[in-house]
């Protein structure tokens, strides 16, 4: 038979490599290609067994049907066209390529000479042509059948207002864990383990946010350093799960750790990167899209397209002007949804998702896919306000349906109890959600996702050990990373054996956490966080594939009860729903019974906060009163959500201050229910008359409910 009998016309939909029972259609889009070539390969990978042309094109995409293929075929690109790179075109029919669809992929990557598409050495460099074949040393991608019994999967659909986000690492959360079999440790189904699972559901997460998982590269200057792209923001492929997490080398894994999760009531929310590509500036590799259709693919300088737009710091950035490239990152989002039954996603320097040709529109072609995609409507939508670009912060500038990030919060927050001067009425905003950021298009208080520390910076344990960071092991002479922390590691760098010292990190960072749960809108926890992970000082951890950013799961004593102390405070946040409101709270609302408002502010004599205590520099304590019947809230069933007024008071001085307790009408007495300062006091241990006065410890936060009077 020959090579065009065997190769039937196909369809040029959908996209990718798709079985159908009988055989495989295959369609790749390329508008300036002249020939695409598909390559088969034996199930080593390492040889070339067949080379079919893709002579059909309709409407810039080349497709073809081969009949009698079966899933766990392997196949690449060879794609034929200009090399002009002073236009945009980098075409290299010696590069095998990989299909922006592959959903698998086989093999290992390994950067060098040869996946270059220039002559590395040459006087000009990506000007120049490289002819030598690298087929051998590239990943291959893999025909799958993406059946999977789903039967039974229910998503949890947990309400925004009940979310607990938990970041984690695949890899670094479970490598140490000794409840895992070790050939699971370090994969999704590491993640998916009983033992795993068992941990999320008892410290009351609702939500874990994997760090990406979509096929990276680890860069060629790490390599070369002996380090590894550990966090994988260098996406290779929007389809394909990283291999390297796959225990078994099927995909079927991912789908069994989501429907495992469901079961348990957990979401799986995913840190995706469609900003740039693993294929970096005019000096990056050719892998996949460069080679593909270069000039539809990226965006690139008008005046000289030799050069690339790079509005992210890595490289390149993904041109989602284009239709074909926003169809890509549509039909990815979708497949993830439909196909891997995802419940949301976060987006990676979104700023950039959002630029059209005159810079950032919220209302751009990106957010009105998303916005009118059926299966998007059904997820959770996070937005990373930020890239390197013009304009580029754009924190509570993102469209309705969208939550975001919150630096504010975590840079306030973080100043606040380091004891920086001028921050009470900088801190009160934060606490109610930021309303004067994202009240606006009908946003709600979840659109902001609250954060003390996250993957990209310190953990919770350094802001209280570090006053520097130590970036040494990532070999750039320690000039990498924030320099600026807000944090304060109280006398000594690093870790001490100074009792008092570690008493008062012990408090610092159950302040910091305190203040976090008891906020308005959507906390996130970095995982660790809960018993004290450290990464000696890196706050810019994303090369290091080590124990600096593995999770150490022998747990001291003292971290253990730090622990519990994070568990009983997540509790505190779930049972009471006046913390976590599903409208901004202004102070109009008035209480039936009490008479309070929604919220207000109180100073440590007891009275309303005056304009003199929102000013004076040196002041750092005050209350925050919620009245628990102000204002009508339902939850999703229908029922009110009613609730006691709390009172949460908040002492960032090194010393402590008389604290008066309002009065409130028709109120019996305010119940303790936590106090940072005493992390064992058990709830309603400590009674107080209304009106009474309080001593507020140093740095400490104490919760209060008011108990009713009882009626006559």
């Amino acid at each position: 038979m020959s090579v065009r009998a065997r190769v039937w016309p196909g369809n040029p939909y959908p996209l990718g490599a798709v079985w159908d029972g009988k055989g495989v259609n295959f369609a790749l889009f390329s508008a300036h290609a002249e020939r695409v070539e598909l390559c088969l390969f034996d199930s080593s990978g390492q040889r070339e067994i067949e080379r079919l042309a893709l002579i059909e094109n309709t409407d810039q995409v080349w497709h073809g049907y081969v009949p009698g293929l079966w899933p766990g075929a392997l196949y690449g690109y060879r794609v034929s066209g200009p090399y002009e790179p002073q236009i945009g075109h980098r075409f290299n029919h010696h590069k095998l390529l990989l299909d922006p669809y592959a959903k698998q992929f086989y093999g290992a990557l390994h950067l060098r000479d040869e996946h270059c598409g220039y002559q590395v050495g040459h006087r000009d460099a990506d000007l120049s042509f490289d002819t030598r074949d690298n087929a051998r040393d590239m990943l291959k991608c893999v025909v799958v059948d993406t059946r999977f019994n789903w039967d039974g999967d229910r998503a949890p659909e947990t309400s925004w207002s009940q979310t607990l986000i938990y970041e984690a690492h695949v890899r670094g959360f479970t490598i140490r864990h000794e409840g895992v079999p070790h050939h699971l440790r370090g994969t999704f189904a590491g993640i998916a383990h009983p033992e795993t699972i068992k941990y999320l559901r008892s410290l009351g997460i609702t939500a874990v946010e994997l760090m990406p998982v979509h096929a990276f590269v680890d860069d060629r200057f790490l390599t070369d350093r002996g380090l590894r792209n550990y966090w994988g923001y260098n996406t290779l492929c929007f389809f394909a799960p990283e291999p390297r997490y796959l225990s078994g080398g099927d995909l079927v894994e991912f789908k069994a750790m989501t429907k495992r999760l469901h079961d348990a009531g957990i979401e799986v929310l995913l840190d995706v990167v469609y900003n740039h590509t693993a294929e970096g500036d005019q000096m990056g590799p050719t892998l996949s899209f460069k080679g593909i259709d270069n000039a539809s693919y990226y965006r690139l300088l008008p005046h000289d397209r030799r050069y690339y737009i790079n509005d992210t710091g890595c490289g390149n950035t993904l041109n989602l002007m284009h239709p074909r490239v926003l169809q890509m990152v549509m039909d990815s989002l979708r497949y993830w949804v439909n196909e891997m039954h995802v419940d949301g996603f976060r987006f990676d320097l979104a700023v950039t998702l959002g630029r059209e040709e005159y810079g950032y529109d919220r209302a751009g072609g990106f957010f009105d896919a998303i916005r009118q995609d059926p299966a998007m409507s059904r997820v959770k939508i996070i937005a990373e306000p930020w890239d390197i670009g013009p304009g580029g912060y754009q924190l509570g500038g993102f469209p309705a349906g969208t939550a975001e990030w919150n630096d504010r919060f975590r840079d306030t927050v973080r100043r606040f109890w380091r004891g920086d001067d001028c921050m009470l009425s900088k801190l009160a905003p934060n606490l109610l959600a930021s309303s004067d950021l994202f009240e606006h298009d009908g946003r709600r208080p979840w659109a902001t996702i609250n954060y003390i520390a996250s993957h990209d910076g310190f953990t919770l344990a350094d802001l209280v050990s570090y006053n520097e960071r130590h970036n040494e092991a990532n070999g750039e002479n320690n000039r990498d990373g924030h320099p600026s922390n807000f944090s304060n590691n109280h006398g000594v760098e690093g870790p001490t054996t100074d009792p008092v010292i570690r008493e008062t990190r012990l408090r610092q960072r159950r302040n910091m956490l305190t203040t976090l749960l008891l906020a308005q809108g959507t906390p996130m926890l970095l995982a660790g966080d809960e018993f004290g992970r450290s990464q000696r000082g890196n706050n810019n951890a994303y090369c290091q594939d080590n124990d600096i950013n593995w999770l150490n799961w022998n747990i001291s004593p003292e971290e253990q009860e730090f622990f519990d102390f994070v568990r009983r405070l997540i509790n505190l946040r779930q049972e009471h729903p006046v913390l976590r409101r599903s409208r901004f709270m202004h102070g109009l609302q008035i209480s039936k019974r009490h008479g309070l408002r929604d919220i207000d502010w109180i100073s440590p004599g007891g009275g309303a906060m005056s304009d003199y205590h929102w000013q004076e520099p040196k002041a750092r304590c005050f209350g925050m009163l919620l009245a628990g019947d102000a204002g009508e809230y339902f939850t999703a069933d229908g029922y009110p959500e009613i609730d006691n007024a709390m009172l949460v008071i908040f002492n960032a001085s090194p010393t402590a201050v008389p604290f008066r307790l309002p009065p409130v009408r028709d109120a019996g007495h305010w119940r303790c229910l936590l106090n940072t300062t005493q992390p064992r006091l058990a709830p309603g241990e400590l009674l107080l008359e209304v009106g009474g006065d309080f001593q507020m410890e140093p740095w400490a936060v104490t919760v209060f409910a008011l108990v009713p009077a009882s009626p006559d």
